[in-house]
């Protein structure tokens, strides 16, 4: 029998967010974050101008674990899903590790969405889900290969998951997901009547 080898395989960690007292922390997060996008008059300013249904602090706080304590819980937390996530890509670090880059809130209000992206300047990327309503957007990541099937014919609707193009996760509250930055991703609009919280974040080179 023919065998057939999975190679260059990509890879998604998910996890809850875990630890103890893990949703009092989740509880804690939302709430940081929905007072910070009340009093974040740039970035509220910034949304508007560029079309942005909610918010986002990305590109406007990069302190967000000195303002709240929550935060920083959330950080030694990442720190140690990441490192467990760069052991299982093998991942030759050496003497170095993986640090934090930045961490930015997203509150996606109905009918928001965020086009396909990567994130170029990052090992590691994820989001930590915070409040995910019902009908709340999933993230969908793209085949990294997509740009080079020239002469590929699409793929059948019952393809399994490992053969899409396009791979759906619908996350719960405390949910964690990390990839690599180098892998295409997006928000489809969010068809929920409340808002989704998020928490995304890039990890670096030390």
């Amino acid at each position: 029998m023919p065998r057939v080898a999975p190679l260059f395989v990509t890879r998604i960690y998910e996890a809850a967010l875990g630890g103890r007292g893990a949703r009092a922390l989740n509880r804690d997060i939302e709430a940081g974050c929905r007072a910070i996008a009340a009093d974040d008059r740039a970035s509220q300013r910034w949304s508007k101008a560029h079309g942005y249904r909610g918010y986002t602090s990305y590109g406007s706080l990069d302190d967000l674990a000195w303002r709240d304590p929550a935060f920083a819980a959330l950080v030694r937390r990442l720190d140690r899903h990441v490192a467990r996530f760069a052991r299982q890509l093998d991942l030759d670090l050496g003497r170095r590790r993986l640090v934090l880059d930045n961490l930015w809130i997203n509150i996606l209000e109905p009918g928001g969405f965020h086009t396909a992206h990567i994130h170029p300047h990052a090992v590691v990327s994820g989001t930590l889900y915070v409040a995910v309503p019902p009908g709340a957007s999933a993230i969908r990541f793209e085949d990294p290969r997509h740009g080079l099937m020239m002469a590929a014919p699409p793929r059948r609707r019952s393809a399994r998951r490992d053969n899409r193009t396009f791979v759906d996760f619908t996350p719960r509250p405390g949910t964690l997901l990390l990839w690599e930055g180098y892998l295409r991703h997006e928000v489809p609009v969010n068809k929920a009547r409340r808002n989704r919280v998020s928490i995304s974040f890039n990890y670096r080179m030390g």
